[in-house]
């Protein structure tokens, strides 16, 4: 077996492959004088894995042109960030459902499909082929345990993310809560835990993507507020559009983490393990 990945994806493919104990192939990607791109995978083996992040759509396109190399090959397929997965659905006439298109096009010619975090996990339906979303809450509990914080509150920004901040919080047995958001007025809301105080207590807002940081940076001066004791924020990904990541430093948070699923400065942790283990499965 042997694993490849696409340019904005190197890292983490390289991690994933060092967990499986198997070779890093080569790829290699270059432009036509028109901006057409062209690739070509080296040394291909029987049984192939790809890592590639959809963070864009030139790598959107590098993946396909990556899947139709390795044609001959058994390929699984490995898209730690999914971009396109929030148009999951015809909000308007004439929308697209725009995972589904994606998702379509990336069944052919694989085999079967990890994601992680995927941010509706009902999307799954939309592959052709078997497709397995992990999450690797744990390893963002392993990283802040690592950080030496002490019994920190574990916050999700809604109760929709609940379920990813208690898996979080459950390896270290910490609190954990969500945030929950009531209109005062037409243009005042309040933002606190729905059940637990946060007066002089270390808080982790965690969530599996972060895009610009709007909410929580409204959430963190509210929390100041209400007496935290210091504020940091943790993701699967750090999307950090429009000056996101800028956003949050700005707002007060000591500390802002993600994952290498979208490789940032930031990227304190790795989605490498959890893969690995998928992918023994």
């Amino acid at each position: 077996m042997k694993v490849v990945c696409t340019e904005k994806t190197q890292i983490l493919g390289a991690r994933v492959a060092g967990e499986l104990g198997a070779p890093l192939g080569e790829v290699k990607v270059s432009r036509f004088p028109d901006g057409e791109l062209y690739l070509r995978a080296l040394n291909l083996d029987d049984e192939t894995v790809i890592v590639s992040s959809l963070t864009d759509n030139d790598a959107f396109v590098e993946l396909l042109l990556l899947i139709d190399a390795c044609e001959g090959s058994e390929v699984t397929l490995v898209l730690p960030y999914m971009g396109y997965a929030r148009q999951d659905k015809r909000f308007h006439p004439g929308e697209p459902i725009s995972v589904r298109a994606v998702a379509q096009a990336l069944s052919r010619g694989v085999r079967r499909i990890v994601t992680v975090n995927i941010h509706e996990p009902a999307v799954l339906q939309y592959f052709r082929v078997p497709a397995e979303n992990i999450s690797i809450a744990p390893a963002v509990g392993a990283y802040l345990s690592s950080t030496g914080i002490a019994d920190p509150l574990i916050l999700a920004p809604d109760d929709g993310a609940s379920a990813f901040a208690r898996g979080v919080a459950s390896g270290a047995g910490w609190e954990y809560d969500h945030l929950e958001k009531t209109r005062l007025s037409g243009h005042e809301v309040r933002i606190e835990p729905k059940n637990l105080d946060v007066n002089g207590r270390s808080v982790v807002i965690v969530d599996d993507i972060i895009s610009t940081g709007g909410t929580l940076a409204t959430a963190a001066e509210m929390l100041g507020d209400l007496g935290a004791l210091s504020i940091q924020a943790a993701c699967v990904h750090g999307v950090f559009s429009g000056g996101g990541y800028a956003r949050l430093i700005a707002a007060g948070f000591s500390d802002v983490a993600s994952s290498d699923t979208i490789e940032r400065g930031c990227s304190k942790f790795s989605a490498a393990h959890s893969i690995a283990g998928a992918l023994r499965r």
